[in-house]
């Protein structure tokens, strides 16, 4: 159970309403915005934040869904694991990929730029401080400077948010194994698909 009250959308402020069409969307999709709407400025202002990272995204949708589950895995954001992004599957990620998630370095279905983003974000989430010129340089091999800055934007957000959401816990519409298991991943387990 969920240990931050999820406000139903007849309860949210009119602004979060018209900017994300709750009515449109599964719970599950409406996701954290039914816990921001106890604090309906801050979610818009946060929304205005992610939304502009995803609509003038230079990234592919792949490479960014494949740093968001590795980052969900060491932030242990059941949420985050159990949830495929449609845009996502669409550019190519596909349950074989996300497997690779469990020991990327070693994948052969990865390209080396996926795996030099794989690699910062995972050190975003367990070992920032190891992130040096080096790491840099490997980013550069694949990446533009404006394209570094936006994964280290999207980083951020996956990091610090997804580890908000798993101390909420929010695991009521989850898969059986995402709600009990002590430790999970996002590879080998029942997933749900959304927009």
């Amino acid at each position: 159970m969920s240990r931050i009250s999820a406000l139903a959308p007849d309860q949210w402020d009119a602004r979060l309403v018209e900017a994300t069409r709750p009515d449109q969307a599964t719970p599950l999709e409406q996701g954290l915005t039914r816990y921001f709407a106890h604090c309906p400025d801050q979610a818009l202002g946060l929304m205005q934040f992610g939304g502009a990272l995803k609509r003038n995204r230079q990234l592919s949708e792949r490479l960014v869904e494949l740093v968001r589950l590795r980052i969900a895995f060491f932030n242990q954001c059941r949420s985050c694991m159990a949830i495929r992004y449609r845009d996502a599957v669409a550019d190519g990620v596909d349950e074989a990929a996300v497997c690779s998630l469990e020991r990327p370095h070693e994948a052969e279905n990865l390209s080396a730029a996926e795996k030099a983003a794989i690699r910062y974000g995972e050190l975003m989430a367990t070992d920032h401080l190891a992130i040096d010129d080096a790491v840099y340089a490997d980013l550069r091999q694949h990446f533009s400077e404006s394209e570094i800055v936006e994964l280290g934007m999207t980083c951020a957000f996956f990091v610090g948010f997804g580890r908000l959401a798993a101390t909420w816990h929010m695991v009521e519409e989850l898969p059986g194994a995402f709600q009990t298991a002590a430790t999970i991943a996002p590879w080998g387990q029942e997933k749900i698909e959304v927009r």
